[in-house]
């Protein structure tokens, strides 16, 4: 097998062992049905601590729109209290978020170091660089707690591996294309969310102002940066957009390996959770891109082959639309380097486990995307210039 060769596996599985403990927090649903109510939630977001999971954060919530945040225990009696003064209808999605934490993980932790496929790992780097006159470049983990997304690149990586010769269509695939897999582009937050904080996002960098860490990698992209959407400049918000477009050591190194690679590089897919959507560009305005009937034709048989093995049901479109608008993203950047086939996945759910998607869902959610990754590529091998 020419195309990737697992090169080296550094597995250093552990227990989640956080210092930050989240006994009888809970997550709460809400569906805005008015501006009113959208006010008030943006003011409920300032008076308390709430960790927005859908949308991002308090500014991108918009009348209709699903709402997901989490609440520590000491405030969600108050939080009830006030969406049911202002007539704000909620469901609790999860009572205990400790509780489903812990369960996310199916059974006893393994502390044998060996990896396992379907279940969450911590691990180092795999792949090797074949050039070709194809290829296709993927990542997965830029924010640190959707720990579903690098459980997808390392599955392709392993399935990749595994069935070169004996699957026709993979063998076909790793002959005539070459992927560049990156499982887990924020690696020191995605450690902070095993060691510290299961909820964090960011990565971990300082800010040379204040005294809170990180900036959003998926904001910090030479894309119309900082200039429109839902970002911040609030090094404190979880969608800090940096100092500066690429200032952040992971989002450089990334820019710089596809800048470098652009002559061969055809298609860019970076891994998400949650939602279940597959969305291409724009997001940082709501005009189409100028391929828009070509991407919306690549994401629906992409979405249609993912759904044909369990039924699971994904939106897709361009980015603003779908969700709302953001600049300094991944998927924008791709783009206007000149990679025409850029698209963004969020994998599963719609919201019951949200970032804690149990070790049981792993298999079919990786299983159901590489049908969808599948697809793409067939497609950057037949038409893709």
């Amino acid at each position: 097998m020419k195309s990737m060769v697992p090169l080296g596996l550094i597995v250093a599985t552990f227990a989640l062992t956080s210092s930050r403990f989240f006994d009888s927090a809970k997550v709460f649903r809400v569906k805005p049905q008015n501006e009113k109510q959208v006010n008030f939630l943006k003011y409920l977001a300032r008076i308390k601590q709430l960790d927005f999971w859908h949308p991002d954060s308090a500014p991108h919530i918009v009348t209709q729109m699903q709402v997901d945040f989490h609440v520590g225990a000491h405030q969600s009696r108050s939080v009830q209290t006030l969406m049911e003064k202002n007539e704000i209808q909620y469901e609790i999605l999860l009572h205990n978020l400790q509780e489903e934490i812990e369960k996310q993980f199916d059974g006893k932790r393994n502390f044998t170091g060996r990896h396992s496929y379907t279940k969450y790992n911590d691990w180092d780097k795999v792949g090797k660089e074949n050039v070709r006159k194809k290829a296709i470049f993927m990542d997965c983990g830029i924010h640190a707690r959707e720990w579903i997304s690098p459980a997808f690149c390392q599955w392709f990586v392993k399935q990749a591996a595994s069935t070169y010769g004996k699957d026709k269509i993979m063998t076909h695939l790793l002959d005539s294309l070459n992927f560049y897999v990156l499982p887990v582009f924020n690696i020191d937050g995605y450690v902070w969310s095993w060691t510290q904080d299961r909820m964090w996002r960011k990565n971990r960098s300082k800010n040379s102002t204040t005294n809170c860490i990180g900036t959003d990698l998926n904001r910090n992209f030479a894309a119309a940066w900082g200039t429109t959407g839902f970002i911040s400049d609030d090094p404190c918000d979880e969608t800090y957009y940096g100092p500066a477009p690429e200032s952040e050591d992971e989002t450089k190194a990334v820019a710089t390996f596809i800048r470098n690679h652009l002559s061969s590089i055809k298609a860019y897919l970076t891994f998400h959770a949650y939602s279940q959507m597959l969305m291409f560009p724009y997001g940082y305005t709501f005009h189409k891109a100028p391929n828009h009937n070509e991407l919306t034709e690549v994401a629906k048989a992409a979405v249609e082959a993912l759904s044909s093995l369990y039924g699971t049901k994904y939106e897709y479109g361009p980015s603003a639309t779908v969700v709302y608008p953001t600049s300094g993203s991944s998927l924008d950047w791709a783009y206007d380097q000149g990679i025409k086939y850029s698209f963004i996945f969020e994998l599963r759910d719609e919201g019951r486990y949200g970032f804690l998607l149990p070790e049981s869902k792993i298999k079919s959610t990786c299983k159901e995307t590489m049908l969808a990754v599948k697809s793409i590529a067939n497609y950057i091998l037949s038409y893709a210039s």
